[in-house]
């Protein structure tokens, strides 16, 4: 009799979850007390933003990465609707244009301005009009650029446009009115062909979003679904919800046949909602609660049983909202291969948690870095709504490897800001001129000497404010930030100077060397 053992061989098997540290945290943070079931934060790799509160209206902050720490009580807001916010999404090939929707049932699009915010926004780039009820979620469709969906609590679908010059827009490209009541979930699948949703009539569908036509649809009694995605290419659909018994409830299903769910599962008898992150790079599953601390993750396999459990983080502190990383913004150097940000109301604090593979060596770990999405469309958005399907541009984690942020797209000119001479020489899209190519290992040391590859991404523009980097280093407010500022100072003076010490001992030794060479061939 063989003895089967019960684990799987997995490169993620012992993925942990880490928190930060408190001055790696965002602290007093007004987050938002309304009660809808959304994330409520957003993320890129320059920006955090969070809904908060405000009176008379509805606002959320729009927070630099880096600006860790203490939050201004008086810290500019984005102001622009009349109701509560109830979304927020980045554009995922422009990292300084979010879209935001709200109770007074718009849409508005901002640009959002690459230096430092020092009054209140309260003008969009594009306002779009055509829900008569408020409007509860938005999406941003994964490859063609400019094309926004949005779903309101009228029970209709819209698709936008937004390569259009006008600042109003009314009437959207398409309406999809397959719905008899409130959309709770969308989810695309990778190119962006197929639309998931699930409904407050409990029931699951696969829509064709250019044809409108619902294409399957799941009235399976068992399992109420709150949130629905997409599972890659794996032609798979996630969905949590609530059991009959009123437990919270995982279900698996075929694309093909939503008919009776591949897998489901009773996690416990919380009331919190589920919301599931998918990453198809490493087929790793989240499933974050609503209300407690728990991040419970999963690998995804293509057979039988298809959801295989790993490991759950846990903390005693609930979460309201979650935002997530691309993966274009995770520091590959500390295999991290995840990354949440986690709203502690509580505590009015903003808490990033690292998912991390746990390597002794500090290379590049290319097997749990394959190609990933990357910050270009790979459509137009007249190309998708004329039935042109396309999968995402992949590109490289590697660091040096090519353009993996996406850089602003500015349809006005910006405000003239002082750059240095490094920042021009990596705002060109990450090409280097040919005389520089000629001397890489240069290029190299002065990078070193500057520390400027450990703290930003090499297509990235420095912009200064004041004589301040604000996407890493943001003026200070208080005496305990200018004395840490100083402190930095300090150290990074030591250490250049070591540095220093170092090259004077190399040159010392290299003409030892030297001397000695010519004495030997002097004596022949």
């Amino acid at each position: 009799m063989s003895w089967h053992p019960q684990y799987r061989s997995s490169k993620f098997r012992h993925v942990y979850g880490k928190a930060a540290s408190k001055e790696k945290c965002y602290d007093c943070v007004p987050i938002t007390r309304n009660v809808h079931d959304n994330h409520f934060c957003a993320v890129n790799p320059h920006f955090i933003a969070v809904v908060t509160e405000c009176a008379g209206g509805g606002a959320f902050l729009v927070i630099p990465i880096h600006q860790t720490g203490k939050l201004d009580p008086h810290y500019p807001k984005i102001c622009g609707h009349k109701g509560s916010v109830l979304d927020i999404k980045w554009n995922p090939f422009n990292d300084f244009v979010i879209a935001s929707c709200s109770e007074d049932a718009t849409v508005k699009i901002w640009d959002i301005p690459k230096h430092l915010l020092t009054r209140n926004v309260t003008s969009p780039k594009k306002e779009l009009l055509g829900h008569v009820r408020r409007v509860g979620l938005i999406e941003w469709h994964p490859t063609a650029n400019n094309i926004l969906f949005s779903s309101g609590y009228d029970y209709k679908i819209m698709i936008w446009n937004l390569d259009t010059k006008e600042a109003v827009i009314s009437n959207p490209v398409k309406i999809l009115d397959a719905h008899k009541d409130v959309v709770l979930s969308m989810s695309f699948n990778t190119d962006g062909s197929l639309l998931a949703t699930a409904c407050r009539d409990r029931k699951i569908r696969l829509l064709d979003p250019r044809a409108g036509t619902v294409l399957q649809e799941a009235s399976y009694k068992s399992h109420r679904v709150n949130k629905v995605l997409f599972l890659g290419n794996v032609k798979k659909l996630f969905s949590t919800g609530t059991s009959r018994w009123n437990n919270r409830q995982i279900a698996l299903w075929d694309q093909n046949d939503l008919s009776v769910p591949l897998l489901e599962e009773d996690l416990d008898g919380s009331s919190g909602l589920l919301f599931p992150f998918y990453d198809s790079d490493t087929h790793m599953l989240y499933v974050v609660g609503k209300g407690d601390g728990n991040i419970r993750y999963y690998e995804i396999s293509p057979e039988k049983p298809y959801l295989n459990y790993l490991m759950e983080y846990r903390s005693h502190l609930p979460q309201k909202g979650i935002g997530m990383m691309p993966k274009r913004g995770l520091e590959v150097s500390a295999c991290e291969i995840f990354r949440f940000y986690k709203l502690i109301p509580t505590k009015s604090l903003i808490e990033p948690i690292s998912m991390i593979v746990p390597r002794r060596s500090e290379s590049y770990q290319e097997d749990i870095y394959p190609l990933t999405t990357g910050a270009q469309p790979a459509l137009t958005a007249q190309e998708w709504l004329n039935g042109v399907n396309k999968g995402p541009l992949l590109v490289s984690l590697r660091p040096g490897s090519g353009a993996v942020n996406s850089l602003p797209q500015f349809l006005e000119p910006e405000p003239l800001m002082k750059t240095t001479d490094l920042s021009q020489h990596q705002g060109r899209g990450g090409r280097m001129p040919l005389e520089d190519m000629q001397k890489p290992s240069e290029i190299e040391d002065s990078r070193k000497q500057l520390k400027v590859e450990e703290k930003l991404p090499k297509n990235e523009q420095m912009c200064l404010s004041n004589g301040f980097d604000i996407f890493e280093c943001p003026p200070p407010k208080t005496e305990n930030e200018l004395l840490q500022m100083f402190y930095r100072q300090q150290e990074e003076i030591r250490r250049l100077r070591e540095l220093v010490n170092q090259r004077d001992i190399q040159i010392k030794q290299l003409e030892l060397e030297l001397r000695n060479l010519c004495t030997d061939t002097g004596s022949y």
